[in-house]
């Protein structure tokens, strides 16, 4: 352990991952996907984009299961515009996020939570921060095995777990 006090834990399960790869770096592309899928109500849980060094982007975004038809329904319909090379669409993921009340004042946060889901050969499908939480997509299957391993790792209350429904309200863990 190292000591490092946490908030807690929020764990957001039954996720798909969809990635559009490759789509033209230009002003516009990001703000048409998701007003599209805001239009059909579609609660988009996790974001994060980068550009190549071709000057393209990869879009990545989490939505849940329920809506996963619906969301590729629509990125498929406005891929003429968007451009982008590829949609590639990860069933069973779930997001894992880590907050802690001082995590901006302790570098090597980050690399402490990567480290310790390397410890457990959880491997990393997508990673977004802010300035108090760090929140990584995985698959489903490791969820438990996630928080174990960040609750051996960091100083959390043991009430301190919770399990997010539909992107926005907790329920705490027992």
């Amino acid at each position: 352990m190292y000591g490092f006090k946490a908030g807690g834990i929020i764990k957001n399960v039954n996720l798909v991952k969809i990635g559009l790869k490759s789509v033209p770096n230009r002003p516009g592309i990001a703000g048409k996907v998701f007003n599209e899928l805001g239009e059909k109500g579609i609660n988009v849980q996790f974001i994060v984009q980068d550009i190549e060094l071709s000057d393209r982007a990869n879009m990545s975004l989490c939505v849940s299961k329920g809506d996963m038809e619906a969301a590729l329904s629509v990125i498929e319909r406005i891929n003429s515009e968007v451009q982008a090379e590829k949609i590639t669409c990860q069933t069973d993921t779930a997001i894992i996020s880590i907050y802690g009340p001082h995590f901006r004042d302790y570098p090597g946060i980050a690399g402490i939570i990567f480290s310790t889901f390397a410890s457990v050969d959880i491997n990393i499908l997508a990673i977004s921060t802010s300035i108090s939480a760090v929140s990584c997509v995985i698959d489903g299957n490791r969820v438990n095995d996630a928080v174990n391993a960040l609750k051996e790792t960091f100083d959390i209350s043991p009430n301190s777990v919770f399990t997010a429904s539909h992107g926005v309200s907790l329920r705490l863990e027992l």
